[in-house]
């Protein structure tokens, strides 16, 4: 599509971002949608609020790392696998900064070894920059937004 190098670079890099955005939050959206099913099959909000968050973020989770394996495992183009990398690495982070709410401190540590070993993987194994790429801005994206104020 594009013949000049940099230009279908810097396309690509707009389209992991554009398009991983929207799947995030339709990510939190099904993340949601999971909380909310529980709920109704316990007999409501009221009977499940003490553990809903948990049970229904770890069943959340676990799912996104389901379909994160199978995507990666997918013969589709590194684009596709990029875009959606977006999506777990917003995820972990985000859980880490809800978790470790009281002390965001703790939450960007252990945040900054979970991004450090990504991409130790992602060296060691020679992966595409377009991987390298879409955990670095999701990070860094996440790291500035909370570092300025943001709340999630």
């Amino acid at each position: 599509m594009f013949k000049n190098l940099w230009v279908r670079r810097i396309a690509e890099a707009i389209f992991i971002l554009a398009i991983g955005f929207v799947l995030l939050n339709l990510t939190f959206m099904f993340f949601a949608a999971v909380a909310w099913g529980i709920a109704l099959g316990f007999g409501g909000m009221e009977l499940v609020r003490h553990w809903i968050g948990p049970v229904s973020f770890g069943a959340s989770t676990l799912l996104i790392g389901l379909f994160t394996w199978l995507i990666l495992r997918a013969k589709w183009s590194v684009l596709i696998k990029a875009v959606w990398l977006v999506v777990p690495t917003a995820v972990v982070l985000v859980l880490l900064g809800i978790g470790f709410y009281r002390w965001p401190w703790i939450s960007y540590i252990s945040g900054g070894i979970l991004t450090g070993i990504t991409l130790y993987l992602f060296y060691r194994f020679r992966s595409p920059w377009l991987y390298w790429f879409a955990v670095l801005a999701t990070s860094l994206t996440l790291l500035i937004f909370t570092a300025m104020g943001g709340e999630i």
